[in-house]
C-alpha cells in the first residue's frame, strides 16, 4: 500500500461530499449542509502554509485515487500553541493503514516546520478507529478532555500528542 499526500485544491469538494455521510461524520456531529461543505472546501483550499497548517488529499497509489484526506493546523490548546492534526478515510478503504500512513507524513511535515513542539489530535473517546490510528503513529495518549465540537455539542475526547522535536527530520 502506497500513498500520496496532494495539496487539497478548489476541485476537492466532491471527496468532501463523499466524506460528509452519516457514517463518516457519526463522530464529528454529523453531517453538514452543502453550503457548509462549500464553505469548508473553500477554508482547506485556502490553508497552503505549511508554517498555519495544510489539509491534503490523501491519494492510494497506484490506483491513483482520492481516499480521503488528512491536514494539520495551529490552535491554542493550554495556553501554549501547537498544531491539531485531523484525517478522515473512505469506508471501502478503511482497515488498510491508510490513515495511518497519511498520519505519519502530516507529523514529518509539521515536524520539518519546526514552529511548534507538539502535534494534538482529539478523536471522540468511544472513536475506536482513530484512537487505534493514534496509537499506531506514536502518539502518547495524555487523557480525556472536553470540547465542544461542533461548537455547543459538548463531547469528550481523547488528547492525543506528539513530540514533533522527537520526529525524524
Amino acid at each position: 500500500m502506497k500513498i500520496l499526500l496532494e495539496p487539497w485544491s478548489e476541485n476537492d469538494l466532491d471527496l468532501l461530499r463523499q466524506i460528509n455521510t452519516a457514517q463518516m461524520k457519526k463522530f464529528l456531529g454529523g453531517p453538514e449542509t452543502d453550503d457548509q461543505l462549500v464553505t469548508r472546501n473553500r477554508r482547506y483550499t485556502e490553508m497552503n502554509d505549511p508554517q498555519t497548517g495544510r489539509i491534503f488529499r490523501v491519494m492510494l497509489l497506484p490506483e491513483d485515487v482520492a481516499v480521503g484526506t488528512v491536514g494539520y493546523w495551529e490552535r491554542e490548546w493550554q495556553g501554549v500553541q501547537v498544531y491539531e492534526a485531523g484525517w478522515s478515510v473512505l469506508p471501502g478503504y478503511q482497515g488498510r493503514g491508510i490513515a495511518v500512513a497519511a498520519t505519519l507524513e502530516v507529523i514529518e511535515a509539521a515536524s520539518a516546520q519546526d514552529r511548534h513542539r507538539f502535534l494534538h489530535a482529539y478523536p471522540k473517546v468511544d472513536n475506536a478507529a482513530s484512537n487505534a490510528v493514534c496509537r499506531k503513529a506514536g502518539f502518547a495518549l495524555l487523557g480525556p478532555s472536553d470540547f465542544e465540537y461542533p461548537p455547543g455539542n459538548p463531547i469528550t475526547c481523547n488528547d492525543w500528542r506528539y513530540d514533533l522535536h522527537a520526529a525524524v527530520k
